[in-house]
């Protein structure tokens, strides 16, 4: 009977190292034949913190493309009754008890010696809904509408989530459309950059000689110059009397000026390692022109390398702007952008008695890390064979 039992484990225990074998073995073949774009995929997806974190991102750059319809209410309609109001808390319990839908308490305010103090009204009580009818606006510039995804119904009551500021603007609905200004400047600065880094970096790295010597000693010299102090000098350059859209352009060029460097040593560095690999040399024989080498065969090899420096490229270029506009340097009201918005904090008075005013920050501080955390999974996903 117990040589019965030991027989029995053996041919369980031999079933299912086979069945380990043959699961392994489908694994293998599967990754073998799979194509480039989906072992990136299975790799970034093991990432769980840069998953996380491109959600974050996909949701504020929705939140950019759609600020009309996300924010509350115009970021520039103001009410000097409501100036530096504290932000209104978001409730589910009054004295009655819990209640389902959302709401806020109305406020009282009160004057003492020209200061302007404002407290809860239990007494009034105001839900808060989804997709209301609102302030009319124009999404896109095309199409004329007034439903916001959040708002109040009943007339008379303020939905000001992060406050308002010195002229009774709605903070948060300044930071909703601030986001498409922030946002999109990173992405068309990275741009110029990636053309200029990969354009000047190749040319040096596959040359070489007088050429490279040459490029090296003009980026060796802008890397000298401090990167705040040399931005805002080329801000400072751009005409006072510019329309707001051409100081944008402007601010994305002085930014993207200086953003190529670093990647155009990384592409550099990576073509003088590999222009004498036997698949460029082969390539040669086989008659491909120089610009397929480089667009076909050397940029291609590196990817990894070229998503790492823009990934953190795109966090640089939104501070820049945030810090030449902070200073006054990069763009100025009426346009609206995060640095525009923390122009106030630079004063300490106010920062004291209205903290919320460096909400921005918040935001900033989120799409920061987010994008650190995305370029390190898509960095490692980029070479999906690597352990």
């Amino acid at each position: 009977m117990s040589s019965s039992e030991d027989t029995g484990q053996l041919a369980s225990g031999a079933d299912s190292t086979l069945a380990e074998t043959t699961a392994a073995t489908a694994e293998e073949e599967r990754v073998y034949v799979a194509s480039q774009w989906r072992l990136v995929w299975w790799r970034f997806r093991r990432h769980k913190l840069a998953i996380v974190s491109a959600v974050v991102l996909g949701l504020f750059y929705a939140m950019a493309v759609f600020c009309e319809f996300v924010a509350v209410t115009d970021p520039d309609a103001f009410d000097p009754k409501y100036t530096y109001m504290p932000p209104q808390r978001i409730r589910f319990v009054d004295e009655s008890g819990f209640r389902f839908r959302p709401f806020v308490y109305g406020t009282k305010q009160t004057i003492v010696n020209f200061d302007i103090t404002y407290r809860e009204d239990p007494s009034k009580v105001h839900q808060l809904y989804l997709f209301v009818h609102g302030t009319p606006y124009k999404l896109w510039g095309l199409f004329d509408s007034d439903l916001h995804l959040v708002g109040l119904r009943d007339e008379g009551g303020t939905l000001f989530l992060l406050g308002t500021d010195r002229l009774g603007r709605d903070v948060l609905s300044r930071m909703i459309y601030g986001s498409r200004i922030s946002l999109s400047i990173g992405l068309v600065g990275v741009f110029v950059s990636l053309v200029l880094g990969v354009l000047i970096g190749g040319v040096s790295g596959y040359y070489g000689g007088f050429i490279d010597t040459i490029i090296q000693r003009v980026v060796e010299f802008i890397r000298c110059i401090p990167t705040i102090p040399l931005w805002m000098a080329l801000s400072a350059a751009l005409p006072l009397d510019w329309p707001p859209l051409r100081v944008y352009f402007g601010i994305t060029v002085v930014l993207s000026l200086v953003g190529w460097i670093g990647l155009a040593r990384v592409v550099r560095g990576k073509f003088l390692s590999l222009r004498e690999e036997d698949f460029v040399l082969a390539a040669r024989i086989a008659g491909a022109s120089e610009w397929r080498i480089i667009t076909r065969h050397l940029v291609p090899s590196f990817t990894s390398h070229l998503i790492a420096s823009l990934t953190l490229s795109l966090p640089n270029m939104i501070m820049g702007e945030t810090s030449l506009s902070f200073l006054g340097l990069g763009l100025r009201p009426p346009t609206i952008s995060w640095g525009v918005l923390l122009q106030s904090a630079q004063q300490l008075s106010v920062v004291a008695l209205s903290p919320w005013l460096m909400s921005p920050v918040v935001f900033i501080v989120l799409v920061m890390l987010a994008f650190n955390f995305v370029g390190d999974g898509l960095r490692d996903a980029a070479d999906p064979y690597s352990r």
